[in-house]
């Protein structure tokens, strides 16, 4: 199922502003981050209707990529 274009831009932007909050990062480095994550590409492409679910929701399976991604880099550094 497919959102509404614009309803789905003020999601993102909803999911971007909180997930910068509770990381503390810019909404640069949110930003960037978001549209390089798997959450990003399931709601954009209605996988799962991924765009339905709560803003809360959505941040927190963002935290989880986020900090597996760290994790991966730090094992690399090793």
């Amino acid at each position: 199922m497919n959102a509404d274009p614009q309803i789905l831009q003020m999601k993102y932007t909803d999911v971007v502003k909180n997930f910068a909050e509770r990381m503390r990062l810019t909404l640069d480095e949110a930003l960037k981050f978001f549209y390089h994550s798997e959450v990003y590409q399931l709601m954009k492409d209605g996988i799962s209707d991924m765009h339905c679910m709560s803003v809360a929701y959505l941040v927190e399976d963002l935290k989880t990529e986020y900090q597996e991604k760290l994790q991966t880099i730090g094992s690399m550094e090793d």
